[in-house]
């Protein structure tokens, strides 16, 4: 484990993600000592509650689009969905 540590709350979902990865492959390699599998689990949990926050609120922004009879999807200015 790396002594500096990044903040989950400062990753994207995606760093967030590869590094959840990493951390799975170490704990399942069986590898680490007891401590460091200890530590590898509990940062492991902490970019996991980031990750389904990060999902939950994708989904809440996926949610207030929803289309209009005209084919736009509300919420979104129509002149810029438009153009692409």
């Amino acid at each position: 484990m790396t002594d500096k540590q990044i903040d989950p709350a400062k990753l994207s979902f995606e760093e967030a993600l590869a590094e959840l990865e990493q951390i799975v492959q170490k704990l399942e390699s069986g590898k680490a000592s007891l401590d460091d599998s200890i530590d590898l689990y509990a940062r492991g949990s902490l970019l996991k509650a980031h990750c389904d926050a990060k999902l939950k609120s994708a989904q809440a922004r996926i949610e207030k689009l929803v289309i209009g009879p005209d084919g736009v999807p509300s919420g979104v200015d129509a002149q810029a969905f438009a153009q692409g």
